[in-house]
């Protein structure tokens, strides 16, 4: 296995972006609602622009133009070749994928983590045989259990870390119970859709050439981009990106997938022009959601509906049990795709055209035991 591995050369990086191989479905669905609410709800055309989450879609976007970099260096190709060398079959792979996952997104947020292992996901299964769709999902999974640990693994944490006035500490001590259930079941799920079987790799193909210069580049764009993001510099740091690659490495921007800043900025549009209607407004007052589990599974309901960073926000009012709304935006993120952000990025970067279809397939159910063991574990 050792040997095989190290011997096979690494395909070519030059592959089709992951809006052209994923499709654009969603985005067109994105569309077709926000022009139902121009028609039904109009407003200014800079109004619009004032729903969007600009700080989110300029992150994304730079990290999208220094993963594509990285990618197309090589690193990721012959990164895989190392661990299928030294990894023998499907089910520690999926462990490992998924470990790494959960640790990494509490450390380094759930977005950054996933553009840095869904697009090596991919490359691994270019050279092996493996269930790409599954390991991808689970990894979605992971990051979406792992950030909701620590204030600053995700952007609902974070701002409910703000509003509670906790420490660092006491913050990952109210969250460890319901991560650690989601977790569990995170390890049952790899166990059971996982098998144990050995590593099968594809046949050679044409070698890739290793470009040190441009790996060099989008780690040192990746780092001086991060320090932007941490200090608001979001302009600057987009400029020096964009502005690198555009002078030194102007095919990086053709092989970015545009269409997925277009989905995040479309989903803004219409999941606040949705959270704004009256009739939801006034339905918010009236339920008895306050606290305790009604408060808990309102959050999973409504991060179905309109993702889990703008129900944090929006439940914040009605609803004062903040551990309970912690817990429920947390594991409000499995389900539906629009249950976070994370599940979209995750689904496009790995390229899926049914991804949609086998994220669905195990991240409900996953959804329904979280959400009930979670439930019964803060209710003991």
């Amino acid at each position: 296995m050792s040997n095989a591995a190290s011997s096979r050369p690494a395909p070519s990086t030059d592959a089709a972006p992951a809006g052209e191989a994923g499709g654009n479905g969603l985005l067109w669905v994105l569309v077709a609602v926000a022009i139902v609410f121009a028609f039904f709800r109009p407003r200014a055309p800079l109004d619009y622009l004032k729903l969007v989450d600009w700080q989110t879609v300029g992150a994304l976007a730079g990290l999208l133009v220094i993963t594509q970099g990285v990618e197309r260096s090589g690193m990721l190709q012959a990164t895989a070749q190392r661990l299928l060398g030294k990894v023998t079959d499907l089910r520690s792979l999926a462990l490992l994928l998924t470990a790494g996952a959960a640790l990494l997104s509490a450390l380094v947020t759930n977005d950054v983590s996933l553009f840095l292992l869904v697009p090596l996901t991919r490359v691994l299964a270019t050279q092996a045989h493996l269930p790409l769709a599954r390991l991808v999902v689970l990894e979605a999974l992971a990051v979406n259990a792992g950030s909701a640990l620590t204030p600053i693994g995700n952007p609902q944490n974070l701002y409910l870390w703000h509003r509670s006035g906790d420490s660092f500490l006491g913050f990952m001590a109210m969250m460890a119970p319901t991560v650690a259930v989601m977790l569990f079941w995170l390890l049952v799920a790899v166990w059971l859709l996982v098998p144990r079987t050995p590593i099968a790799l594809k046949p050679a193909a044409e070698a890739a050439s290793v470009q040190p210069r441009l790996l060099s580049l989008a780690g040192l764009l990746f780092v001086a981009f991060v320090i932007a993001l941490d200090q608001h510099w979001l302009l600057a740091g987009l400029g020096l990106v964009f502005g690198a690659f555009l002078l030194l490495y102007p095919r990086v921007l053709r092989g970015v997938d545009w269409a997925l800043l277009a989905i995040i900025a479309l989903m803004f549009v219409d999941l606040r022009q949705l959270a704004e209607l009256p009739a939801i407004a006034s339905q918010l007052k009236q339920w008895p959601i306050a606290e305790g589990w009604r408060a808990y599974l309102a959050a999973i309901a409504t991060s179905q509906v309109i993702s889990n960073v703008p129900a944090a926000i929006l439940l914040d009012g009605p609803v004062r049990d903040l551990p309970a709304l912690a817990a429920g935006v947390s594991v409000g993120g499995f389900g539906c795709v629009l249950g976070s952000l994370a599940n979209l990025i995750a689904l496009r970067l790995a390229a899926l055209p049914r991804g949609l279809r086998e994220f669905h397939k195990i991240s409900i159910p996953f959804l329904l035991v979280c959400a009930a063991t979670a439930l019964l574990l803060r209710l003991g």
